[in-house]
């Protein structure tokens, strides 16, 4: 079993190199309008230079798995602001998606919570379908848009489960075909459990993302993991990729859905162990709040139990 690992948007090894600084529409607003788009490409510009150096950072340490920051561009999806972010950072999104390439690291995005398909505001639909866009427009510019995937969450149950579900089908079609090609749905740690996502998931013929620390954290998920990967794991075979997986554990016992600074390899041995009779090649996004960091120190945790091996700075074999 071959296992890459991957962190989110923010290398905290290096200093001041948030790919996410902000532009707000309140600050936006207030300057005068013939600052406004330097206003816009200043932030923008500084997000792409900091992901260059995140992506020199990865190929450096060998690291193949890396979550974009779904904050690259401000204000992109706001109804009074919405601009054209590619014509003007053509070159850097190139040069970005060009290392990937050569690298061969694959890369994903993550919209926030609020882009959803089981709303029954046509509103909360169009700005889901608008955000999925703009994601997937800035893959297309980095040419990554045929193996790159932007992960979501089912969305909210509305007090109907199932009527929400069914909706997430009707609703999730008003994206272009090319957009929903791209996505992958995750398990959640409160609403819809693992075995429910799954059974979307293969209705739709949709990749599934699977949350260990979800799994855990949702009371009402009660799916064994010796039933469950298998079929996670057949979601993926369309795609020409290895399944990825989620890890994090709990902050405590009491906050356990909030995700601790770094990974407890103890609370994740019970995954490593089913995996490893499974056989299959799989990638790791760690999502603790030590980012790349947390995922070294796993790493090297992890290469230290007996009949594993360090393949390289970011991968191992069992």
């Amino acid at each position: 079993m071959y296992n890459r690992f991957g962190y989110v948007a923010n290398s905290l090894a290096l200093w001041d190199c948030s790919p996410a600084k902000a532009l707000t529409y309140k600050r936006y607003s207030e300057l005068p309008e013939d600052m406004r788009k330097e206003a816009l490409h200043s932030v923008t510009r500084q997000n792409l230079l900091h992901t260059l150096r995140i992506m020199h950072y990865n190929i450096a340490h060998e690291i193949q798995v890396y979550r974009f920051s779904s904050s690259l561009v401000p204000l992109a999806t706001h109804p009074e602001v919405k601009w054209d972010f590619v014509t003007p950072f053509k070159e850097f999104f190139q040069e970005i998606g060009t290392l990937i390439k050569k690298h061969g690291i694959r890369t994903s995005f993550h919209p926030n919570q609020f882009t959803l398909f089981t709303s029954e505001k046509k509103q909360i639909t169009e700005n889901s379908v608008m955000d999925m866009q703009y994601h997937h427009d800035m893959l297309e510019a980095m040419g990554l848009h045929e193996e790159a995937r932007i992960n979501i969450h089912v969305g909210g149950a509305y007090g109907d489960k199932a009527s929400s579900a069914d909706r997430f089908f009707v609703n999730s079609r008003k994206m272009p075909e090319q957009v929903m090609k791209r996505m992958t749905l995750e398990n959640d740690d409160k609403t819809y459990t693992t075995e429910e996502v799954l059974s979307i998931c293969e209705r739709a013929n949709i990749p599934m993302m699977f949350d260990y620390h979800h799994h855990i954290a949702n009371k009402d998920d009660y799916a064994k993991l010796s039933e469950i990967l298998p079929r996670v794991f057949e979601t993926w075979n369309h795609t020409g990729l290895p399944p990825k997986i989620h890890l994090s554990s709990p902050k405590s016992e009491k906050e356990i859905r909030s995700h601790a600074d770094f990974v407890d390899l103890e609370f994740l041995m019970p995954l490593f162990l089913e995996l490893k009779k499974l056989d299959t090649d799989v990638d790791f996004m760690i999502e603790a709040k030590q980012k790349d960091l947390a995922m070294l120190k796993l790493i090297e945790e992890i290469s230290s139990i007996r009949g594993v091996k360090r393949i390289t700075g970011g991968a191992v074999k069992w």
